[in-house]
């Protein structure tokens, strides 16, 4: 898996759980430039993104994601992807 697979299914994950397909999002996207992602949206987000890549997330990381970019590094950290 790439680091551009990882960004495209972390968008439609986003996308699903907002349910907005045309949404634009990019690596300096935060919920703060989203309508509708509200903590409660965040929470599913996460718990999507966890499933979808079968890992888990610790408070701490989640805690210090500001944006979909920092989503996408800290789902590849937890893969094992380096590009």
């Amino acid at each position: 898996m790439t680091h551009d697979t990882i960004a495209a299914e972390v968008a439609d994950i986003i996308r699903d759980v907002l349910d907005a397909p045309d949404l634009a999002l990019g690596a300096e996207t935060t919920a703060d430039d989203v309508p509708g992602w509200d903590s409660f949206a965040h929470i599913n987000i996460v718990v999507a993104t966890e499933a979808r890549f079968g890992i888990r997330f610790g408070t701490a990381e989640v805690e210090v994601l500001h944006n979909v970019g920092d989503l996408v590094a800290l789902v590849a950290r937890k893969t094992y992807v380096t590009a």
